[in-house]
């Protein structure tokens, strides 16, 4: 059994049937991606993995707990943490404030925007900040407002704020979209240093092959709302169904 089981889950919306009889299986300490065309319904399945949504038919469960009906937050502190597709940070604050954020709700199961006050006497999560800094290469970043950023390190920034609270599921929604192609290698080799670094699970949606291919244990194909096919990416390559569906007839 994987750490997070997908099992027959399905959801319309109108008369549109975004998901049907999706069940799959993420193995714990493995990268898996979900990959296939546009309204193939890999967001819609992501959604149902966070709480955004509540699918209609089927179950959701993340070390032997379901998450359905549970809250973002409650889901956040079962160990489930989302890196979305556009970086989610606070412009407004510096990198170090950013991180902070994330650790204070992570103690106190919600985040209270007047705890920032008392930033400065927070001696363990500061390190715990700057320790998690230093992973990702942004220490010497730790006083910029992220504002200013390039999206590379805003996007790294963003995965540093998810790793400080030390989750088991890392869910990844396009890291690299609208990267360069430097940022997304740059991209692809930190996610490589924190799956060597630490025991995580992963499970990447991405439409970049390149990224997919690159870090990926296991793969899932998405067409319709429906699996197409589940597998290892040297067969998931040559498969006729995926090229025809996904990756092209040249692919």
């Amino acid at each position: 059994m994987g750490i997070l089981e997908v099992k027959d889950v399905g959801k319309r919306f109108g008369g549109l049937q975004a998901l049907s009889d999706v069940t799959l299986s993420v193995q714990e300490n493995t990268v898996h991606a979900i990959i296939g065309p546009n309204g193939a319904g890999k967001s819609t399945l992501l959604n149902c993995l966070v709480g955004k949504l509540i699918p209609d038919t089927g179950s959701v469960m993340f070390d032997g707990q379901s998450v359905l009906g549970r809250k973002p937050f409650e889901i956040n502190q079962m160990g489930i943490s989302r890196v979305f597709q556009t970086p989610e940070i606070f412009g407004d604050l510096t990198v170090m404030e950013n991180m902070m954020i994330p650790l204070f709700a992570k103690r106190d199961g919600i985040f209270r925007l007047h705890a920032m006050r008392s930033v400065g006497s927070e001696g363990d999560l500061i390190t715990r900040a700057e320790e998690m800094l230093a992973d990702v290469n942004m220490l010497d970043k730790r006083n910029m407002h992220s504002a200013s950023m390039s999206r590379g390190d805003k996007r790294r920034l963003e995965m540093a704020m998810c790793l400080v609270q030390e989750p088991r599921l890392l869910l990844l929604d396009e890291p690299t979209a609208g990267m360069a192609r430097a940022d997304t290698n740059n991209t692809i080799d930190l996610l490589k240093e924190i799956k060597a670094k630490r025991p995580i699970t992963m499970c990447i949606i991405e439409h970049d092959m390149h990224v997919v291919f690159s870090l990926a244990d296991r793969i899932t194909v998405l067409a319709q709302g429906t699996p197409l096919v589940e597998d290892v990416p040297e067969k998931i390559k040559g498969h006729p169904k995926v090229q025809e569906a996904y990756l092209g007839e040249h692919a």
